[in-house]
């Protein structure tokens, strides 16, 4: 190994360090939606107010380009476009992870070596799609990631939609053999291989729950927190139920699950982002429009998610 290569492995090293103790991602994180104004560009002003409402709501970091954003629909420009809006609107007030996966693993090796993360504190990389990898090919996928990556990672594990799952095993041997990747989002809905990772995780690997409907359940267990699609419509109720289970307060925050509960089932019964951007219109956070190939909600539920939020109590 050169000289340059080592001084430059070791200045890598070191930012990734600084990165490492700086950035605190727990609690409750929420994946926020891309609004899109009727005539179909992407709605800024709807952008920051849902920013603003979610911060206001007691929020602990925020999820840019998550699946509940509709990234496969965003050009390359309306990604960045999107990306440097909310930089700019959080201003520093909570860490913000930006969504980066794919299932072409150079491609996104490459993209990550071009990217400028300055005010980027983490990324999400979901499982590749499509490909149906194993488990030696989803380790060595994000093995290259973290290989490129100055900034830490969480992996996502989401089989309903990738149609591969990240198993027990993998997630842990990835936690113990690199450093950056500090937490996985586990969305498969599989509790018995959520009770393995938490058993098992290395010292300071965190465990988000990717189902709202569960994220009562892992923390029971010991997960760290969450990254919510629910809490963009209620943030405040959303997040204290959070911070009182992290306190082990069960009853106070089992009150607030159980609120919450009906609302969560609605808006997953027809499809994500479908069912939170219906809740958002009527809650008058930005316009119900989504990019094809998604469409909106059915009408029966719709009706059923008004007479939800018109009724909504909260328990605070």
């Amino acid at each position: 190994m050169t000289c340059r290569v080592i001084i430059l492995s070791i200045f890598t090293s070191c930012i990734l360090n600084q990165h490492l103790m700086k950035t605190v991602i727990d609690g409750t994180g929420v994946a926020i939606v891309t609004p899109f104004h009727n005539y179909g560009t992407v709605d800024f002003t709807a952008l920051g107010n849902i920013v603003e409402h979610i911060i206001q709501g007691g929020v602990d970091f925020i999820v840019a380009l998550g699946t509940t954003s509709e990234a496969a629909t965003l050009s390359v420009d309306e990604k960045y476009a999107v990306v440097n809006f909310i930089k700019e609107t959080v201003d520093g007030r909570v860490p913000i992870v930006m969504g980066c996966g794919g299932n072409n693993t150079h491609a996104i090796v490459d993209f990550i070596k071009a990217t400028d993360f300055d005010g980027i504190d983490a990324i999400l990389s979901v499982a590749p799609y499509y490909n149906k990898p194993n488990q030696k090919g989803l380790y060595s996928h994000f093995k290259l990631i973290a290989g490129a990556s100055s900034v830490p990672i969480i992996l996502y594990n989401v089989p309903g939609r990738t149609s591969s799952n990240i198993s027990a095993e993998t997630t842990i041997r990835l936690a113990k053999e690199f450093k950056n990747i500090i937490a996985v989002k586990e969305a498969s809905g599989n509790m018995d291989q959520v009770m393995k990772i938490l058993r098992d995780r290395p010292k300071g690997f965190k465990v988000f729950s990717g189902e709202d409907a569960l994220t009562f359940p892992m923390m029971t267990m010991g997960a760290d927190g969450v990254i919510s699609v629910a809490a963009m419509g209620y943030p405040k109720e959303y997040s204290e139920m959070v911070r009182l289970l992290k306190k082990k307060k069960y009853d106070q925050a089992l009150k607030i699950h159980f609120s919450l509960l009906e609302f969560i089932d609605a808006i997953f019964a027809d499809g994500n982002p479908a069912g939170i951007k219906a809740a958002l219109s009527m809650m008058d956070l930005g316009k119900n429009n989504l990019r094809l190939p998604l469409v909106k909600i059915n009408k029966a539920l719709q009706v059923q998610l008004q007479r939800i939020i018109s009724s909504y109590q909260t328990p605070l």
